[in-house]
């Protein structure tokens, strides 16, 4: 911001028809803070499964991820419609970003002790700063005052049962968690119906580009950690470079898949726009999870891992067969490709969930996406 701009600017509606509307220095920073989180989530993920906690680690990474996923998209889409980029709305987005950090500060616990005290602080600090922001919108933009006070309500009333939430028993937090979230994740549909905000679709598109590729390079940096590690130790040897090969031809192959088809094309109504952002939460947590499940056959075939062969093969291919499912249905049936070009996909993810059963599973994967990249470009041409 330029010294001689006003320090506070009315927060009334972007332009969703704005040419060039790109990330901002500050959303990107904000990215990088809160892959903090997604990289803690991941590593107590691997920590978890190669310890053999397979049922109790899988559920602690659905509760915190789906934290850090809904705090970044309630911001990215509020920021769309009526990023100000002043004084008051930076100082907001610090506030959301220290929350961030508290709830990556809380991920050991919640993983080893089922403490989401932490967790559950860090994201009261990022709703508390989203509310302050939707009253400031009801104040400035008198056509979204409606929604403003509906989303500040909502958020206010979720946010007490996620308070509440933590005083229950331990052994009926997790059957009650889906419940709270559920209507955490339906407050917006309620709320815009009131006014639909106005975001815009190829911002919004580039926002959830730039995090899918944060969250692979988490992958990757997960990954070479591990490698790292087999190597220190000596314990080189082909099972251990077949891993680390597919595994890395594995995520460069994710990178490939998901900017195949551009989407900000069929952003075009707040319906679209719902079920292509909800269902996020299946690409961003099955990518930050690809990075653990790497990690976890890394530490099989180095036997420094509890798990059985078949467990330890799942860790990869379930979140690669998730991945590419999700991108089917979000990336590539909007744009009405013909049956041959569509059923590539299905077709991959059952040949990655049946590497499951082979001695070679991350180095398969890592051959049959390369192949769904390969077949999907000829298509193409």
């Amino acid at each position: 911001m330029a010294m001689h701009e006003p320090w506070h600017r009315p927060m009334t509606a972007r332009d969703s028809t704005e040419r060039h509307r790109t990330a901002t220095p500050l959303e990107l920073f904000f990215d990088l803070c809160f892959v903090v989180a997604v990289g803690r989530v991941a590593g107590e993920l691997h920590h978890s499964l190669s310890a053999g906690h397979v049922t109790a680690a899988v559920l602690s990474f659905l509760a915190v991820f789906f934290a850090t996923w809904w705090a970044w998209m309630a911001f990215t889409w509020f920021a769309s419609a009526y990023d100000t980029d002043d004084v008051p709305y930076r100082v907001t987005v610090l506030v959301t970003i220290t929350g961030a950090l508290v709830l990556a500060a809380g991920v050991h616990r919640a993983f080893e002790e089922h403490d989401f005290s932490l967790c559950v602080l860090g994201y009261t600090i990022i709703r508390l700063a989203l509310i302050s922001l939707w009253l400031r919108v009801a104040h400035s933009h008198p056509e979204g005052r409606v929604t403003a006070h509906r989303f500040a309500g909502g958020l206010t009333l979720v946010q007490a049962l996620w308070i509440g939430w933590l005083a229950l028993p331990t052994p009926w937090q997790m059957p009650l968690f889906p419940v709270i979230a559920l209507l955490d994740v339906a407050l917006p549909v309620w709320a815009e119906r009131a006014h639909p905000t106005p975001w815009h679709p190829h911002h919004i598109a580039e926002r959830y580009g730039l995090f899918t590729i944060i969250v692979l390079g988490e992958s990757v940096l997960a990954a070479t950690t591990a490698t790292r590690t087999a190597v220190d130790a000596h314990r080189t040897g082909p099972e251990l470079l077949g891993v680390a090969a597919g595994g890395l031809l594995t995520v460069f192959a994710m990178w490939w898949l998901y900017f195949a088809k551009p989407a900000e094309r069929f952003l075009v109504s707040t319906r679209a726009g719902f079920l292509w952002g909800y269902g996020h939460y299946l690409v961003f947590g099955a990518a930050a999870a690809v990075g653990a499940g790497i990690a976890v056959n890394l530490d099989f075939v180095t036997h420094h891992s509890s798990l059985a062969h078949p467990a330890a093969a799942a860790a990869v291919t379930v979140p690669v067969a998730v991945y590419v499912l999700a991108l089917w249905l979000l990336h590539l049936r909007p744009h009405h490709v013909g049956r041959g070009h569509a059923l590539l996909f299905p077709t991959a993810a059952l040949l990655v969930l049946a590497a499951t059963a082979t001695p070679a599973p991350v180095l398969l994967t890592g051959v049959t996406l390369a192949a769904l990249v390969a077949a999907g470009t000829a298509l193409a041409r």
